[in-house]
């Protein structure tokens, strides 16, 4: 995607990063550094994750036991989200930061009484959805056979004690990332997965799909655990006052994200799990395991670096708004198109690469064990449709972190239910035509109308990114992404020519030698057109990893 900007004020520096250093020095590089710690710890997520599903593909399939976990571990996480997840972003990380700022004794005090409340209403939560277990898993499925249900509500009233570590958890990485303090938060899917993995491989034959539902709540508490290491200066204490003006800010803060979350996670996740029951068993399994595959590169590089940038977006917002109505947007606009270039320099090739050697990917990891070939064709499919959307997806994830750090929660919440509304429309109107690929082909076309709208209205209010060389950058991306993408098909047709019988080897290779022809080649050609992101990013690596630091 060309990002088209309006031209900027002024004039334009030599080198779209000299503006950012003279407004913030060392800051593009302190972000890249911070990007690369997330990045490491979803790494280690990702890769364990891959485990889980490969385990699980190949213990249980895409049938109906998977169609039930599904639905089980779909409750928590859709608590979560609701009660807490949207929280984070949109209000714990500004408003935590400010207080992170100089006054720690009042952000102790907060953060105490958030994770108190977040204690007694979880907990309340869960005994609900304990007792009418069976009647939740029907609205999620209510397709499926008495068997897949009654397995759903078993599986359910495991795993949803874990929405109150999960959430525990969440409100803990907000405040870690708000002190900065990102190495321990970026480590809890990493446990997380882990715990899931570990108590799959040991009690799978005794428990069979059971010893996941486990395993999530084993890697729930896990990530709890995890980050009591980083709050050692933390003083905190069980409290239930209501009374705190930060808790005031948090509740206004999230009140238009409450909006949006109750669209996108009520109505708008259970009519798509509703509509994947409806096509058939196994509907629901290759949904779950395309999503997978799409928020891999999503979790590697979009999230990564929209958590690393939206700390620094929080100040430099914070610092406007003591400043009065004049102050300058200059510092704000640079962080984000900053990382905006980052992430368009890494999430287009891959997509490009993921969108071409999808089936062979899916094939790789997932077809082996009770997952079987034409599992492996539905799923491609539906992670293609996917992946039309994905960079759309990254990019958007940096405007609403913009949004949030600004302390603007309504505007994306708006702007949320509009697209989730024309995802709905459209998912209906395909449905005769797509079947189980409407639903991914809707959700790209909701993602490009949200990453526009998001756009345009930033655009009017901070201005254009022209200086900032995000155009620039891009369309260098989309040519040597286009460059690779060609390497990267021809590579495939090569292998899958020596290897027509296909087997163990062939199925690595297929995805190896492919992935790193074309990589190579985005290399030299990114360097070639000299798109200095990339450099940042290595050499903010490089030095974490750096045996001196």
């Amino acid at each position: 995607m060309t990002v088209e900007t309006a031209p900027g004020e002024g004039t334009a520096p030599a080198s779209p990063l000299e503006s950012i250093a003279d407004q913030a020095p060392h800051e593009t590089e302190r972000i890249a550094r911070s990007a690369s710690i997330i990045s490491l710890g979803n790494i280690a997520s990702r890769a364990l994750g891959l485990a889980r599903e490969t385990a699980k593909s190949h213990y249980f399939g895409a049938g109906g036991a998977v169609d039930a976990f599904t639905v089980a571990t779909l409750v928590p996480t859709m608590l979560y989200d609701l009660l807490v997840g949207g929280l984070i972003n949109s209000s714990l990380v500004p408003v935590f930061s400010e207080y992170a700022a100089g006054k720690r004794d009042e952000l102790w005090r907060l953060v105490s009484v958030i994770l108190s409340l977040t204690v007694v209403v979880m907990a309340a939560f869960t005994l609900i959805v304990e007792v009418f277990a069976r009647q939740v898993a029907f609205l999620l499925s209510p397709s499926a056979t008495p068997e897949v249900l009654d397995l759903s509500a078993r599986l359910l009233r495991i795993t949803v004690p874990a929405v109150l570590f999960l959430s525990l958890s969440g409100v803990l990485s907000g405040l870690l990332y708000a002190l900065k303090r990102f190495a321990y938060p970026a480590f809890t899917a990493a446990v997380f997965n882990a715990g899931i993995v570990t108590l799959t491989l040991l009690l799978h034959e005794r428990w069979d799909v059971a010893s996941m539902a486990v395993g999530l709540l084993v890697g729930a508490i896990l990530q709890v655990i995890l980050q009591l290491p980083g709050l050692r200066d933390a003083r905190l204490v069980f409290t239930l006052s209501l009374r705190h003006s930060g808790l005031r800010r948090v509740a206004l803060l999230y009140l238009p994200i409450a909006l949006g979350l109750i669209v996108d996670i009520v109505i708008s996740r259970t009519f798509s799990y509703n509509i994947a029951s409806r096509t058939g068993e196994g509907g629901i399994s290759w949904l779950s395991y395309a999503t997978y595959l799409r928020q891999l590169p999503q979790g590697l590089v979009a999230l990564a670096v929209s958590f690393a940038v939206l700390p620094t977006l929080s100040a430099q917002a914070a610092h406007e708004r003591a400043s009065g109505p004049d102050a300058s947007h200059e510092p704000f606009v640079s962080t984000l198109a900053q990382g905006i270039r980052l992430v368009n320099v890494l999430m287009v090739p891959a997509t490009v690469g993921l969108f071409i050697l999808a089936r062979p990917t899916v094939a790789l990891l997932y077809e082996h064990g009770d997952f079987l070939a034409f599992d492996t064709r539905m799923t491609s499919l539906a992670l293609q449709f996917y992946l039309l959307g994905l960079p759309f997806a990254a990019v958007d994830l940096l405007l609403v972190f913009a949004f949030y750090a600004r302390q603007d929660t309504l505007t994306p919440s708006l702007i949320g239910v509009g697209t989730i509304l024309a995802y709905l429309i459209v998912t209906v109107a395909l449905l005769p035509v797509l079947g189980l690929f409407s639903l991914m082909a809707a959700d790209s076309f909701k993602l490009l109308l949200h990453t526009i709208a998001s756009w345009w209205v930033l655009r009017r209010r901070l201005g254009g990114m022209a200086r900032h060389g995000v155009r620039r950058a891009t369309g260098w991306t989309l040519l040597a992404s286009s460059g690779m993408g060609l390497a990267t098909y021809g590579a495939l047709a090569g292998v899958e020519t020596l290897f027509p019988a296909g087997g163990g080897l062939a199925e690595v290779l297929s995805v190896a030698v492919p992935a790193a022809f074309g990589g190579g080649v985005y290399l030299g050609l990114i360097t070639l057109f000299r798109v200095e992101e990339i450099h940042l990013l290595w050499g903010a690596v490089r030095r974490r990893l750096s045996p001196a630091l």
